[in-house]
């Protein structure tokens, strides 16, 4: 158990600290973003609960992704009324990621921060999915491979397709 919490720590701590490294350092006075809130609950599946289904990189990405182009749309359909934008955003993207099988809980929140994110979320518009959102996703992931295969008690991905 302890040594699970330690890898979990272990993950969890190079991952977000390699987005958010980038992001305000590498990135940092050119006006980009590579790091959404919703990274912190990918963080908690995929360095945490490894196996889990939610955690696969099929999940974790195109859960992401998927999540933040339906969330783009539904703000540039709706913007004038956030609240029905945010309600679509969230809907479509559980609906969008059953149907593709990508579920990643995390991916509710993707849809909704480009809904509410505000004005640097809404001017990178389409963008958003692949920078912040893929980007972002595709170093946690690969921190995800290296860090979650080094104990032998670990083996990630489970499947990736």
């Amino acid at each position: 158990m302890l040594n699970e919490i330690i890898w979990s720590w272990i993950g969890g701590f190079c991952g977000i600290a390699a987005v958010t490294f980038i992001n305000y350092n590498l990135l940092a006075g050119k006006d980009m973003l590579l790091i959404v809130g919703s990274f912190g609950a990918s963080a908690v599946l995929i360095y945490g609960v490894p196996k889990s289904p939610f955690a696969q990189p099929r999940n974790l990405i195109g859960g992401h992704v998927f999540s933040a182009i339906i969330g783009v749309a539904s703000y540039q359909l709706l913007h004038n009324h956030l609240w029905l934008a945010a309600a679509l955003a969230v809907s479509t993207a559980i609906a969008v990621m059953h149907l593709t099988k990508t579920l990643h809980p995390p991916g509710g929140a993707t849809a909704l921060i480009a809904v509410i994110g505000g004005s640097k979320i809404y001017d990178l518009g389409f963008l958003y999915p692949l920078m912040p959102v893929g980007v972002g996703a595709a170093i946690m992931l690969i921190v995800a491979l290296i860090v979650n295969n080094i104990p032998k008690s670990r083996k990630y991905p489970e499947f990736w397709y």
